[in-house]
């Protein structure tokens, strides 16, 4: 999908992932997933000029990949820890770091792919949680 993205873009970005996810059984994905996205979405609308993006969303039995794709060739940075902690800004690619499995940005011809991976619940795990096998009693 691709968007001209403005302040209000991610919560409607949001709302598509999270309709994904659940038609996908990943739900339990969902809110390190939206975290992930909204920041990869701001950092679209704080650094690239024209604010435009494509938004892809990949799902398959491993897990859910997500990519967007700008055009502005600027690296992305991540924050360091300094004193600046309480700034307002500056720490979006360490919550993309600390909710996903894995993150990363890859070049394109004419800008760069920032990405997430965020791991599919096992599915012993799950079948185990749905009969209650290998659950504690209270």
């Amino acid at each position: 999908m691709g968007f001209t993205v403005g302040e209000h873009s991610a919560r409607h970005m949001r709302r598509i992932l999270r309709i994904y996810l659940a038609s996908w059984g990943l739900a339990r994905l969902t809110h390190a997933a939206e975290l992930a996205l909204t920041e990869l979405v701001a950092n679209v609308v704080r650094h690239v000029p024209g604010r435009a993006c494509s938004v892809l969303i990949l799902c398959g039995p491993e897990g859910l990949r997500v990519e967007v794709t700008d055009c502005c060739p600027d690296p992305v940075r991540a924050a360091r820890c300094d004193g600046a902690a309480l700034g307002d800004g500056g720490r979006g690619l360490l919550l993309v770091e600390a909710v996903t499995d894995r993150w990363g940005v890859e070049p394109t011809a004419g800008g760069k792919t920032v990405w997430f991976e965020c791991d599919a619940p096992l599915r012993h795990e799950t079948a185990r949680r749905r009969t209650g096998h290998g659950q504690k009693s209270l």
